[in-house]
């Protein structure tokens, strides 16, 4: 009988232990869905990187600043501005401050501008010119000029000639010979030199001889001609200056202090709170890779009341057979 009672003990704490790992496995899934889900929001890293960091504490209210060194051509926007944790204290961004380190050098330049043009108006040379002018130095300098149009200069580039024929006449009166050596050669006529080309003789007066008419007197009318050439301009080449401030920069770094606050108390590490079976020694059972963490739930605590019972069923039974035993021994049934 006493051996049928262990044994009906032993198969129930068996099946409490084996139930046990159920509530565990249950959590581990739990566990690991939680991680993926905190794995998925984690925000990206921030575009750029403080080059410094300064804390700094002072009546209680601590503070962090993050320096930046970025070029004009940086975009600050880029720096991180969000609250954050750290050391046990939550930060919030108060400024952030900007330092202009670049340094510019600014001189006055000229640059003399050559075009051509087929007309020599200047109103009209105006109207082509380009309003600015954007400039880049050998030496680095760069900046946009504007034409000074008072150094308009227009020369002509070059000229072509042409020629055609002129004529002019001249009259003789009172010849006393239709004789053409009566008659010059040549005239001047508009600052042109025109030689004799042709002549038209008319009777300037008349004697009668026997009663027949005789020319005595004559008239010339001579016709001369001649070359005339120009010389007229193919076009004109202008040139003008333009002027203006150029400048170059010889540093570019402009420093940004993202400047965080915090009035909260750094808190104190709490004893860490082992969810882990111990051995005998008192030692943390260490699990088995991907071993689920046990349950909070302890299901070994079934095992006392059910202990608590076998034990007292074992006294009872145990003093029973012990009191059969020594009436037996003194003869009694």
């Amino acid at each position: 009988m006493k051996k049928r009672i262990i044994g009906i003990l032993g198969a129930a704490l068996m099946l409490v232990c084996m139930s046990a790992p159920t509530f565990a496995a249950a959590s581990a899934e739990e566990q690991q869905t939680e991680a993926i889900t905190e794995a998925a929001v984690i925000p990206p890293s921030p575009t750029v990187y403080p080059a410094e960091v300064r804390a700094s504490e002072e009546n209680g209210v601590a503070r962090l600043e993050k320096v930046y060194y970025l070029t004009v051509r940086d975009d600050p926007a880029a720096i991180p501005t969000e609250d954050f944790d750290r050391e046990g204290r939550h930060y919030t961004l108060l400024d952030v401050l900007k330092t202009d380190m670049s340094e510019t050098d600014v001189k006055d330049y000229a640059e003399v501008i050559t075009l051509e043009s087929a007309t020599k108006d200047v109103g009209e040379i105006i109207k082509v010119l380009e309003p600015e002018l954007e400039v880049v130095t050998e030496d680095g300098y760069n900046g946009l000029l504007k034409p000074d149009y008072t150094t308009i200069n227009v020369e002509v580039a070059g000229y072509k000639t042409s020629s055609w024929t002129v004529s002019a006449k001249r009259t003789y009166p009172n010849l006393s010979d239709a004789d053409i050596s009566l008659l010059p050669k040549s005239i001047e006529d508009s600052g042109r030199t025109l030689t004799l080309a042709d002549v038209d003789w008319q009777d300037a007066g008349t004697d009668y001889v026997d009663g027949d008419p005789l020319a005595v007197r004559y008239t010339a009318v001579a016709t001369y001609t001649g070359t005339a050439t120009s010389r007229n301009a193919t076009g004109y080449t202008v040139t003008v200056d333009y002027k203006g401030e150029v400048s170059k920069t010889s540093c570019d770094t402009i420093i940004y202090t993202a400047v965080f606050s915090s009035t909260d108390a750094p808190q104190t590490e709490q004893p860490r709170q082992s969810a882990e079976p111990l051995d005998e020694a008192g030692e943390e059972v260490t699990k088995a890779a991907g071993e689920a963490p046990a349950s909070s739930f302890n299901a070994r605590l079934l095992l006392i009341p059910v202990g608590v019972a076998a034990l007292g069923a074992a006294g009872y039974f145990g003093r029973k057979g012990y009191k059969h035993y020594i009436n037996k021994k003194r003869g009694y049934e």
